[in-house]
């Protein structure tokens, strides 16, 4: 049997291109192989874009009692019942909106600024770009994301698109399970891990209109920050940051899309959040 629409399909090829008329038995085998060639391409949505496989990855920290904080009191749970004494499971969170892998959102800085509720489905999807610091951030725990950095990432993977979620990976998440290590408190007092430059931050915004920044650390601002110019900065201009984001290194530099699972927490200046990248 033939697909549905196969013969009147290569009769009206032949007819158009003034081709000999095929006998039935020509125009069977035809059209079978025109429908193994149609069966063997990849699926198509109705947009028209080719569906093939997608490749997922988290970029989220498993949020974890003991989590290390910038501020504050690390997470911490405790079960309220089990199966074997309720005949269920539940566990009781106390944690602030600033653990484990979490958004920044304008009011977290910005006084009258946007809530997470605020925050619209269309701003939790972005275009992902990696820019990779590992190598400074190895020989100095206090390096920043410069315009260099990007203009550098351009001339290799193309423009940052507009809408973007810029993420920096200076490979600091190899620390996360050593809070002391991850938050890298030094002789003076401060704290000594990566993160963006004001500058690039500013270029970021000026000439891409970008969405977001992203770090595999505690903020957005590199560790001995005092001054916090890069939050004020970006979510003074209604743009949001995520932070302790992880896997940065296991997902395309370019080319990958980042769902932000931001739940619209009241009142909140942020949140924990599920961040996913498809490409």
């Amino acid at each position: 049997m033939c697909l549905a629409g196969t013969q009147e399909e290569v009769r009206a090829h032949v007819e158009e291109e003034g081709l000999p008329r095929l006998s039935r038995r020509k125009l069977l085998l035809g059209g079978a192989a025109i429908g193994a060639a149609v069966l063997s391409r990849p699926a198509v949505s109705l947009a028209g874009a080719p569906q093939g496989p997608r490749r997922l990855r988290d970029l989220t920290h498993v949020f974890r009692a003991g989590f290390p904080m910038y501020t504050g009191d690390a997470p911490a749970r405790e079960t309220l019942v089990s199966i074997p004494v309720n005949g269920f499971y539940a566990q009781r969170w106390t944690f602030g909106e600033h653990s484990g892998t979490h958004m920044d959102g304008p009011g977290h800085f910005t006084l009258g600024g946007r809530l997470s509720p605020d925050i619209t489905p269309e701003e939790l999807f972005v275009p992902a770009c990696v820019i990779d610091i590992s190598d400074r951030a190895a020989v100095d725990p206090d390096v920043v994301v410069t315009v260099d950095d990007l203009r550098r990432f351009e001339r290799r993977h193309g423009r940052i698109p507009r809408g973007a979620g810029v993420f920096m990976h200076s490979g600091w998440e190899s620390r996360v399970n050593d809070p002391a290590a991850y938050r890298n408190l030094g002789p003076d007092g401060l704290f000594h891990f990566p993160g963006f430059g004001i500058e690039a931050v500013e270029w970021l915004l000026e000439r891409r209109d970008i969405r977001c920044i992203g770090v595999d650390t505690l903020s957005l601002d590199n560790g001995p920050s005092q001054t916090f110019d890069v939050h004020i900065t970006l979510l003074g201009a209604d743009r949001y940051g995520l932070e302790n984001l992880a896997n940065l290194n296991r997902i395309p530099a370019r080319g990958t899309e980042a769902a932000v699972g931001l739940i619209p927490w009241e009142e909140g200046s942020g949140g924990p959040c599920r961040v996913i990248a498809r490409w």
